[in-house]
């Protein structure tokens, strides 16, 4: 399981026969002066079955599994604004985010492409998120402190694992990436564990969150996509908190489930690979486009929510 785990941050992510033309930086995919012809749409079957709007209760038992039925994008409750403008308060960038993760965050595969307009297509279906990435410009492509390949829940609140270069003595890559960015909310997506025992995950993601919560960071915590450890221990653990702390859910899992092999390569843990191009169907029938397009809209939901209580 270990060596499993630590090939899984270092090899290549799958990439589909129908995608030999994308990269992993797909930033010089096609010569921007002879765009191709896209797709009208986005698989039916996929969008069918991809439900963003509806809130689920989740019961309080830490074994339900009943977070595989939260929807895929968050609802923003009082607490989650209350922490959002708290941060506000103490100086935060309204318009910064920061990314914390592990090799599934790095930006050649990871929002980068919304700060180069060729290397992503909304179409016209999601062009309303246009507004989202010009409010967050730069800080998609920006180089995270708190994310590298090797990266798990525990590095990240390591101060040993902290750059020397960049972050001062002392802090851990979370606190330095917090420093350095001033971001007002955080995408925490942590999939890897890789000590045999998932439950220790819980402690270090408990860290996390009240780190960003003490320092006026939002945190909206992510489900992964994989279950390698078997009985999907490490998502009901991130569900549980996200309830706990009354904090965003971005609930991925589920927004893979329709597509082929849920969204998972071969290999049951990498994200079959496309860029993001949204309206082009047979990109659509991998997970990579789906992670960037639903972290855009929980991005954009939370900025959405924000303007709504500002208005009140």
């Amino acid at each position: 399981m270990v060596a499993a785990l630590l090939a899984g941050c270092v090899a290549t992510p799958s990439i589909s026969s129908a995608d030999t033309t994308d990269t992993l930086v797909p930033l010089v995919e096609e010569n921007p002066d002879e765009p191709e012809t896209l797709q009208p749409s986005t698989s039916e079957s996929a969008l069918e079955a991809i439900e963003t709007d509806v809130p689920v209760a989740m019961e309080d038992e830490a074994d339900s599994d009943d977070w595989q039925s939260l929807p895929v994008i968050p609802d923003f409750s009082e607490r989650s604004l209350e922490i959002y403008f708290e941060g506000i308060a103490m100086g935060n960038d309204p318009h910064a985010f920061a990314k914390v993760g592990d090799c599934q965050n790095v930006p050649s595969m990871y929002l980068s492409m919304f700060d180069t307009p060729n290397a992503h297509s909304l179409g016209d279906e999601y062009a309303y998120l246009r507004e989202t990435i010009e409010w967050y410009s730069g800080s998609f492509s920006r180089e995270s402190e708190a994310v590298r390949r090797g990266f798990n829940a525990a590095s990240i609140v390591s101060a040993f694992w902290a750059d020397p270069e960049a972050c001062d003595a002392g802090e851990s890559p979370l606190v330095c990436e917090y420093r350095l960015h001033n971001p007002s909310i955080a995408l925490i997506s942590l999939e890897t564990w890789w000590e045999g025992a998932p439950e220790n995950y819980e402690g270090y993601l408990r860290s996390i969150i009240e780190t960003s919560i003490a320092d006026g960071v939002l945190p909206i915590l992510a489900t992964k996509a994989d279950n390698v450890e078997g009985d999907h221990q490490i998502n009901r653990i991130i569900a549980t908190l996200a309830q706990e702390y009354d904090i965003p859910l971005w609930n991925f899992w589920r927004a893979v489930q329709p597509l082929p092999n849920h969204g998972l390569s071969e290999d049951g843990f990498h994200l079959t690979f496309a860029a993001s191009y949204f309206d082009d169907e047979a990109r659509m029938e991998n997970a990579w486009p789906w992670r960037n397009l639903t972290a855009l809209q929980v991005l954009h939901a939370a900025r959405r929510a924000v303007q709504v209580e500002q208005s009140e």
